[in-house]
């Protein structure tokens, strides 16, 4: 992915809201599921870590995007963005 690529999605993440939260269970496999399920509805998902959570904020995005295989875009403060483009009918059109 290239810096472009990446600029474009982290401006299109900025009105999301976080659907996910990582508390002090941290990545069980139910979070996994549900994150790959609204990565293949929406694409782009943003998802916030909590201070009880057992890991790093970097550590828990950077795992959550390799169990889900998706890019991770950014991470700011306790908030993190994935993307994954659908494997049919991809909404977001990233730019060359």
């Amino acid at each position: 992915m290239t810096s472009k690529q990446r600029a474009y999605l982290r401006a299109l993440s900025n009105n999301l809201d976080a659907i996910f939260q990582v508390g002090k269970n941290g990545l069980n496999e139910n979070l996994i599921v549900q994150v790959n399920d609204a990565l293949e509805a929406r694409e782009l998902i943003k998802l916030s870590v909590l201070e009880t959570a057992p890991e790093d904020n970097y550590d828990i995005a950077k795992t959550l995007a390799m169990k889900t295989n998706s890019t991770l875009v950014q991470v700011i403060g306790n908030k993190f963005v994935l993307y994954r483009p659908k494997k049919k009918n991809s909404k977001i059109i990233l730019p060359d």
